[in-house]
C-alpha cells in the first residue's frame, strides 16, 4: 500500500531548510568572521565619533580636548625651552655689560683719584712754595737784626748744605763778629765777609753799606769761587796769622 505523501510538504520542508540554511548563515556570519565584524564596528565606532564630533558630542569632546591639550603641551615645553634659553642669554648680556660697566666705573674712579692726587699734591707744593717765599721775605726783612739766619738760608742758592754751616757761623764771627757795619781802619776791609775794599760788593747791589743781604750774596760767591766750600775757606783762615782768606 503506496504511503501518502502529503502535496505541500516538500515545500514546506524546503522552507525550513531555508530558514535553517539562513539561520546558519547568519550564525556563520557572526561566528566565522570576527575581524570584519570587528572593522566594521571600529568603523561604527569612528564614524559615531565623528559624528558625535559634528554635533557636538561630549565624548569627541573630551578626545579632541585631550589632543589639544597634548599639543599645547609640547608648544608651551618648546616655548619654555625658548625662553628659558633667551632668559640665559639676556642674563649673560646683563652680566658682561654690568662687567663692563664696573670696569669702566673703576677705571673712571682710579682716573678722579689720580686727578685729585695730582690737584692735592699742586696746591700742596703751591702752598709749600708759598710759605718758602713768605719765610725768605721775612728773613731778608730782618736780616740786620738776624744776619746768621739769612745766611743760612741764602747758602743752598750757592750749593752749600747745612753741613756747611758751622765753617762759615765760625769763619766770619772771626772775620766781623756778623756785624754788618765792621769797618777795618787800616785795611779798609768792610762789612760781614770783611770785603777788602768794600766797594767791590756793589757788583751785588748798591745798598753793601746797610744791607746785610747784599754782603752775605758777595761774600758766598767770594768763597765758592776762591775756595769751593766755606769749610775749606776757614781752614786756609786758621792756618794764616794773622787771620785772613
Amino acid at each position: 500500500m503506496a504511503r501518502h505523501a502529503p502535496r505541500h510538504a516538500p515545500r514546506h520542508a524546503a522552507t525550513r531548510r531555508a530558514g535553517a540554511a539562513h539561520a546558519a548563515r547568519s550564525t556563520g556570519s557572526s561566528l566565522g568572521r570576527p575581524v570584519l565584524a570587528t572593522g566594521v564596528a571600529a568603523a561604527v565606532i569612528t564614524s559615531a565619533a565623528v559624528a558625535a564630533s559634528m554635533t557636538g558630542g561630549t565624548a569627541s569632546a573630551e578626545t579632541l580636548t585631550f589632543a589639544v591639550d597634548g599639543l599645547t603641551s609640547s608648544a608651551s615645553t618648546e616655548q619654555m625651552k625658548t625662553e628659558q634659553a633667551d632668559a640665559v642669554r639676556v642674563a649673560a648680556d646683563r652680566s658682561g655689560a654690568n662687567a663692563q660697566r664696573s670696569v669702566e666705573a673703576a677705571r673712571s674712579a682710579q682716573r678722579e683719584k689720580a686727578k685729585a692726587e695730582a690737584i692735592a699734591k699742586a696746591r700742596k707744593e703751591a702752598a709749600e712754595k708759598a710759605a718758602a717765599a713768605a719765610a725768605r721775605k721775612r728773613i731778608i726783612a730782618n736780616a740786620q737784626q738776624d744776619p746768621k739766619a739769612a745766611a743760612r738760608m741764602l747758602m743752598p742758592d750757592y750749593g752749600f748744605g747745612q753741613g756747611q754751616w758751622p765753617c762759615l757761623e765760625r769763619l766770619w764771627i772771626g772775620e766781623s763778629g756778623w756785624n754788618y757795619k765792621a769797618a777795618n781802619a787800616s785795611s779798609g776791609a768792610y762789612g760781614i765777609p770783611q770785603s777788602l775794599p768794600g766797594s767791590k760788593m756793589a757788583t751785588v747791589a748798591s745798598d753793601w753799606r746797610t744791607n746785610p743781604v747784599t754782603q752775605i750774596k758777595w761774600g758766598l760767591d767770594y768763597i765758592k769761587r776762591s775756595y769751593g766750600t766755606p769749610c775749606n775757606a776757614l781752614n786756609q783762615w786758621d792756618a794764616r796769622s794773622p787771620h785772613w782768606y
